[in-house]
């Protein structure tokens, strides 16, 4: 089995992003052997042996260490020094790349290892983002080290990375932080509480704190880098009071911590700490979403795999109609959630070279996609464990696992309602609804197959009820925006998804890879119209999976 090489959507979206698939072939093939064989059973161990916490050694000295599962180690070796994730976008060289690998790369081979083992990828993409943020912001002479470490290739040299962010009495409103910072010479003194502390071992924290004489709310919050270790080799002065006892992501540690007058160097301008801190936010957020498509992706192979050899009532449950009923909806969110972040990805590329239009469409797909996937993430995942059945609710199969899981991705990085609000946001900042709509509309426009051209006047409507709703949400008071936003997002990702599909569909059907897609774009509209599917798709999901 091969993750990558059973998925029929995979590689047809990648190579119309890439074009060193020579480069790309044999890293996405092994990516994929491991996910569905060695990291499979070590994720299984993993979350079976969650990480502990050891406060105290044997003479009683504070040491607050995370010990995990040797499990954990050899999947984080795995990812960090294998398969490079965390050095991908700042490394050149990195599996033959001759400059950085671009992010759909990154993101596709992401999708593939991820559908083994989700919690790890919660520290790798912080690890990434982390690196991204220093040397977009930091002072590279002060921050040399830690960049290096972050993005190494080799494990044992490596630095991971962390955000802690979140306090008890804020949540989502940052605005809200009371950890404070006061200057200690060269370096800053960082006193508070954070409540939610993923990967909480990390080498190097990015965290806010508030500032002398700074304004209220977020305006008045810096950014400041807090190391485990002091330059002097000795344990910085924050505790880990606890971890937490998470319903998924069981694999890696997230705790509370106290910062007790924590060594840390401030990062960039420290009025600006909280705009600083909304690039790594932004990243972690694409990651959600490419994270819940692997969710999906892996809960319906599992469902596929099954069902075609579960015999009942005389036949494979595969072939049975109702059934076929319950799998093409999975089939086709998992399929088009691929597409969209591969395209998000793709964006970011090109927003990171420059492009302007790039980094204002990023700005609004990002949201976009952790808002509609992560939701579907949960459906998707619960159909599988159905579709099992009884097995499906024992820990001997995967399915449990996919289920916590998937809940994560809502909630972390902003819960849905708060990531809705960023899309209504990036309305009111960016007329991002007309963005999304022209956009939609000339992908639409470049359909030449005239086949994939009628399936796509089944979309013009949509389109134009996007512009219109945006348009509507601005005219709008505050209240009555801000209660309509979710809607909003969600017919703007799945008709931006349906424009990706078919746009898709028609480069497909032009470069001689047949009209199978073009099946999948139909289905999905008949999907988010009418929310069942035709007879006719049905009758065609043998040729889909």
């Amino acid at each position: 089995m091969n993750f990558a090489d059973a998925d029929p959507a995979l590689r047809p979206l990648l190579s119309r992003h890439v074009d060193a698939m020579h480069r790309v072939d044999p890293v996405l093939h092994d990516v994929g052997e491991v996910a569905a064989g060695r990291l499979d059973e070590l994720a299984a161990v993993a979350d079976a042996n969650p990480p502990r916490l050891r406060q105290y050694d044997a003479n009683g000295d504070r040491v607050d260490e995370i010990v995990h599962h040797p499990a954990y180690a050899e999947m984080s070796r795995l990812a960090f020094e294998r398969f490079a994730f965390a050095a991908m976008s700042h490394r050149p060289g990195v599996h033959g790349w001759p400059t950085t690998v671009p992010h759909v790369v990154k993101y596709a081979l992401s999708y593939v290892f991820v559908q083994a083992e989700f919690g790890l990828f919660c520290p790798v993409s912080m690890t990434d983002s982390a690196a991204r943020v220093l040397r977009r912001f930091g002072d590279p002479d002060v921050f040399a080290r830690e960049i290096d470490g972050l993005t190494s290739t080799s494990f044992d040299s490596l630095l991971t990375g962390a955000m802690f962010m979140t306090e008890k009495q804020g949540g989502s409103d940052v605005g809200r932080t009371a950890t404070e910072a006061r200057p200690d010479g060269a370096h800053w003194l960082l006193n508070g509480h954070k409540w939610f502390a993923s990967n909480t071992a990390a080498d190097v924290v990015l965290t806010l704190a508030r500032v002398p004489g700074g304004a209220a709310g977020t305006r008045g919050l810096g950014m400041f880098l807090v190391p485990r270790l002091r330059p002097d080799g000795s344990r910085n002065s924050y505790r880990i009071d606890r971890l937490k006892d998470k319903l998924g992501s069981r694999s890696m540690a997230s705790g509370e911590v106290t910062l007790a007058d924590a060594y840390a160097l401030p990062v960039g301008e420290l009025s600006a700490g909280f705009r600083q801190m909304a690039e790594m936010v932004n990243v972690s957020r694409l990651s959600n979403a490419m994270r819940a498509v692997a969710l999906m992706r892996r809960a319906v192979h599992e469902s596929v795999s099954h069902t075609r050899q579960r015999i009942a009532f005389g036949r494979p449950l595969f072939d049975q109609p109702l059934m076929r009923r319950t799998l093409l909806p999975m089939l086709l969110r998992a399929e088009a959630g691929l597409g969209f972040v591969l395209e998000a990805a793709a964006t970011l590329d090109r927003a990171d070279a420059g492009d302007d239009e790039a980094r204002r469409l990023v700005r609004v797909l990002t949201p976009l996609g952790k808002h509609h996937l992560c939701k579907q993430a949960r459906v998707v995942t619960g159909e599988a464990m159905e579709v099992r059945g009884g097995n499906g609710y024992v820990e001997d199969w995967v399915n449990p696992r996919l289920v916590r899981d998937a809940h994560l991705g809502s909630i972390w990085e902003g819960s849905s309602n708060v990531i809705a609000l960023d899309v209504l946001r990036c309305v009111r900042k960016d007329a991002a609804h007309e963005l999304l709509a022209d956009t939609a509309q000339r992908w639409l426009e470049g359909i030449a197959d005239p086949d994939v051209a009628a399936v796509a006047e089944r979309l013009a409507p949509d389109v134009d009820r996007l512009r219109t709703t945006g348009r509507s949400l601005l005219a709008a008071p505050d209240e009555h925006a801000e209660a309509a936003c979710g809607d909003f997002a969600e017919l703007a990702a799945e008709t931006i998804t349906a424009a990706l599909l078919l746009d898709q569909a028609d480069h497909e059907s032009r470069t001689g890879l047949g009209p199978r897609k073009r099946l999948v774009a139909d289905a999905y509209l008949d999907l988010v119209h009418t929310r069942t599917a035709s007879p006719e798709a049905l009758h065609h999901l043998p040729d889909l999976v």
